[in-house]
């Protein structure tokens, strides 16, 4: 766990059509950040194709490729030869018939840490990722924590957490991998605007979207870092989608370092995990939790 400040790099980017292209464009992504002092880089949410769930079409599962993979090597040897940590979203086939929504973590020395299979997924109009999405499943990651579909990464430049897009959601998801040690929750994402509702409904959903990752820093003494694609992603026979971007970073107490807005950027930010520390002192949520009462939150509903 790292007690020194550590810059963190968040990658936004419109995505090319061609596969190739988003790889590269990744990969250039990566290489600014890293320019700018970055020591961690997050990819956004299926990095390396446009947004494929927009339809069900069983052609699309050619998009995904194994871990390790083409696109997880080539992250090996761009991290070692920066010497950063990479976070790499993309679309992993597991075996035949068996695909995730996964974010792979490569150490500073090429290493493949591990990988993170996204637990909650959507199924909503033009998001229609149950089709394509295995869920994570629930495994013995490490002998000192309870089984768990959830984990952390200790790098060599901190521990981190990665949960993916409709993952940010859900507080126990954040407050699992926080409990775990992560000193920073990574969430990349691919979250956009139907068309049709963007006038009546977008500022409220962006500024939804920004509140509860907020929240999940604050109710968890962490650093909470956020990254959105950006750019209209039409798909035949729909309206498309705008991903709205607003990657951001916050801090514990929930207050916004820097923040994206709506066109490709890099952003950087420095961590200070001393901000654990002092928060967790100061608003001992953690301490004051009565884990003898949650029983209850085990039942799908109560009524």
């Amino acid at each position: 766990m790292a007690d020194s400040p550590f810059t963190i790099g968040l990658v936004q980017q419109a995505v090319p059509a061609n596969a190739a292209e988003a790889v590269d464009a990744g990969e250039r992504g990566i290489r600014e950040a890293a320019k700018q002092g970055a020591q961690i880089i997050c990819l956004q949410e299926l990095f390396d194709a446009p947004y494929f769930c927009k339809v069900t079409d069983a052609e699309r599962f050619d998009l995904a490729e194994t871990i390790p993979g083409p696109v997880t090597g080539r992250m090996q040897r761009i991290a070692k030869e920066l010497a950063v940590v990479i976070i790499v979203p993309i679309f992993e086939k597991r075996g035949p018939g068996v695909y995730h929504n996964s974010a792979a973590v490569i150490d500073t020395d090429g290493a493949l840490l591990g990988t993170y299979r996204k637990m909650h997924i959507p199924d909503d109009p033009l998001y229609h990722e149950k089709y394509y999405f295995t869920p994570g499943e629930i495994y013995q990651h490490d002998e000192s924590i309870p089984p768990s579909g959830f984990r952390v990464f200790k790098t060599k430049i901190a521990t981190i957490g990665v949960l993916i897009c409709w993952d940010q959601w859900y507080p126990e998801a954040a407050r699992i991998t926080a409990l775990m040690g992560a000193q920073i929750l990574f969430y990349p994402t691919a979250i956009g605007w139907h068309p049709k509702e963007k006038e009546e409904w977008g500022a409220a959903q962006a500024d939804a979207w920004r509140t509860a990752q907020r929240a999940h820093a604050i109710a968890n003494g962490v650093f909470v870092a956020a990254v959105n694609r950006v750019g209209f992603e039409p798909e035949p026979g729909t309206d498309g989608l705008e991903f709205f971007g607003h990657s951001f970073v916050c801090d514990p107490y929930g207050r916004i370092i820097t923040e994206a807005a709506t066109e490709p950027a890099i952003l950087t930010a420095v961590i200070d995990p001393g901000a654990i520390e002092y928060t967790r002192r100061n608003w001992p949520f953690l301490r004051d939790r009565r884990i003898d009462a949650y029983g209850p939150i085990l039942q799908r509903y109560i009524g």
